[in-house]
């Protein structure tokens, strides 16, 4: 069969290194050594000496390997005609490109607009050869973005001028190079299959089967590239761990205080109790956990809030109840945990631990109400106040007498004997925090510099009715329902969390721990958000999926169906992409023929010297009886 020769028939070795063809390497010393083997230049057929431009060799593109070559055809080969795009499809391939290409295209459409200005005057000839100049771009690349636009709809314009290194549309990568399919559905047959074995190990068998057919093989840097681009992640951890790893690719929640004031500075943390209690909507007991907001000055805790597991919402309602009932403090005192050190609370504030802090970040609750935060070490108990507080709550609460057998023990090693056998109603168990914070408050014989000997309350009282206290109006009571919009995906299944509603589509798998836009409708956060990288290209829209209740049957078989729905499209998928199967390799690498190890004959035999051997006695002849 005839072949059609590529366009470029004599390469450079720098050229060679830029071309990024299979089986050369991507150096001009690595081309060179790679010649130096061959000894191409010995061979005038496929080497010779350029002539101009500073000289040197260039070699014929037979002198290449197959691989090349046939990637040198295919390119010569005619390329099919491109779809014919509508309107709308350009401007959605338009969106999806990062603003670097989308300013170019604007700095194009200002330059035809300019050239459409002038052409009255100077005629279009020389408009675009002016304004080229100007632009410091060629001529020839004007002309271009002209006939690239010529019938168009000036409304449309910039959507066509933007840079096509990212043809709309895209291309099939799923099917693999026609060379090297056989090696490539070999090693997809041992890759994607249980038991998660490396890729290397795969790699090696799928060549070693690819080489006794004479098949072509991929380099395995290439092939590992090749599987990442082509294989979609949940394609992946199905076949290599099962529906289990699918699911999780998917949603299923000592400082003196003498010269402060009341009310000038609080501190606030989390604190787990170890009692069971009766949480609704949860079989199984837990261990709830209260964030408290404490005056510094006084020791006094201010408000508190109960939930499942520390979060950013009960730290808000807290901190509202805090400044409706006392007023807006000056200073506070954070631990550095999330639930604290997030923007929605405290964004624009210098964080030493957590985040990154951006000129752009919108500013937080705390920081717009004029609070100075400050951040206690991490692993540090001491740096908080409070932490004398959770130890008091831990005894009196805790182990308060109505919650006997309830109580879970402070350490794993030292479980009570009743461990486990009751659980608190949590009616009871708030009843019983909000009577034993108020005792903790009222009770006397505090012997902190500020208190004397006084209780929490009549100290705060004291220093209260004479501090200039700052009262929160009403637009400054609603900030802390306002939230951000610049959020990171979740870890295992791209899930977004935003207003504690939760947003996934099923393209966000892909996207899995990546930083995000959500842009949203504050009125109707029900309606979904539409998710942007950072650089502002367009990623797609998520629906809000709504919390299914534990006793909602309906919404759990529907829950269920959608999950094995997708367990079987994944299945489809994944025969697909891996034609042979794992037990179709096996029989294959069973068919080879084992490899000879051919006996070595030694030339030199040393014998061993006599005096190591076993002297050998040799039995007597029997005498034969002639009586």
């Amino acid at each position: 069969m005839s072949r059609t020769a590529p366009e470029q028939l004599w390469w450079s070795a720098g050229e060679l290194a830029a071309s990024g063809l299979p089986d050369l390497p991507d150096t001009r010393q690595g081309v060179d050594a790679w010649v130096a083997r061959l000894g191409l230049r010995s061979d005038p057929a496929r080497a010779r000496r350029r002539e101009g431009r500073g000289g040197g060799w260039e070699y014929h593109w037979s002198a290449l390997p197959p691989a090349a070559q046939a990637v040198l055809l295919k390119r010569a080969a005619p390329a099919p005609a491109a779809p014919e795009l509508t309107r709308d499809e350009v401007w959605a391939w338009f969106e999806g490109l990062p603003d670097r290409a989308k300013n170019r295209a604007r700095d194009r459409l200002a330059l035809i607009q300019r050239v459409e200005a002038l052409e009255p005057a100077l005629g279009r000839s020389l408009a675009v050869e002016t304004e080229a100049v100007a632009a410091r771009v060629s001529a020839r690349a004007v002309w271009g973005w002209i006939k690239a636009v010529a019938g168009i709809d000036p409304a449309d314009r910039l959507a066509y001028l933007a840079p096509r290194y990212r043809a709309p549309g895209g291309t099939d990568e799923a099917q693999a190079p026609g060379d090297f399919a056989p090696f490539l559905d070999r090693l997809k047959a041992g890759y994607l299959r249980p038991g998660a074995p490396s890729f290397r190990g795969c790699w090696d068998d799928a060549a070693k089967i690819a080489r006794a057919h004479g098949w072509a093989v991929m380099t395995e840097r290439t092939a590992r590239r090749w599987i990442e681009r082509n294989v979609p992640r949940p394609t992946l951890v199905l076949a290599r761990e099962g529906t289990h790893g699918l699911a999780r690719c998917y949603p299923p929640q000592i400082r003196d205080r003498s010269g402060m004031t009341a009310l000038e500075g609080v501190n606030a943390d989390f604190h787990k109790f170890d009692t069971f209690v009766e949480w609704p909507g949860i079989e199984r007991p837990v261990r709830p956990q209260l964030v408290g907001f404490q005056d510094i000055y006084s020791g006094k805790i201010l408000s508190w809030r109960l939930d499942l597991d520390p979060n950013k919402v009960a730290v808000m309602s807290a901190f509202g109840e805090l400044v409706e009932t006392y007023g807006i403090p000056r200073h506070v005192l954070f631990d550095n945990g999330r639930e604290f050190a997030n923007k929605w609370l405290t964004g624009g504030a210098p964080t030493r631990f957590r985040f990154k802090v951006r000129d752009d970040d919108p500013l937080g609750v705390l920081t717009q109400m004029g609070i100075t935060i400050h951040w206690a070490t991490p692993g540090h108990g001491q740096a908080k106040p409070i932490e004398r507080a959770f130890r008091d709550f831990a005894d009196r609460i805790a182990r308060d007498p109505r919650f006997h057998g309830a109580w879970t023990g402070n350490r794993t090693d030292a479980k009570p004997v009743n461990y486990g056998s009751r659980a608190i109603p949590l009616e009871q168990f708030l009843r019983v925090i909000d009577e034993r914070i108020a005792e903790h408050n009222a009770r006397p014989g505090r012997l902190s510099d500020t208190c004397k000997g006084r209780s929490f309350d009549a100290t705060f009282a004291a220093s209260y009715a004479e501090a200039p206290i700052r009262k929160a109006t009403e637009a400054q009571q609603r900030l802390w329902l306002m939230g951000q919009e610049v959020r990171k995906l979740d870890r295992a299944n791209g899930r977004l969390r935003l207003f504690d509603n939760f947003y996934h589509a099923d393209w966000m798998v892909s996207h899995v721990g990546e930083r995000v836009v959500a842009r949203f409708d504050p009125e109707n956060l029900h309606a979904g958000v539409y998710l942007y990288r950072p650089d502002g290209s367009y990623l797609g829209p998520a629906a809000c999926s709504e919390k299914v209740g534990f006793f909602d049957m309906v919404g759990a078989q529907l829950h269920k169906r959608a999950q094995a729905q997708r367990r079987r499209v994944e299945r489809k998928l994944l025969e697909t992409i891996r034609p042979v199967s794992p037990r179709e390799l096996a029989r294959e690498l069973d068919a080879l023929p084992a490899p000879e190890t051919p006996l070595i004959e030694a030339k030199v035999v040393e014998l061993a010297p006599a005096r190591h051997r076993k002297p050998v006695i040799e039995a007597p002849l029997p005498v034969p009886d002639t009586t």
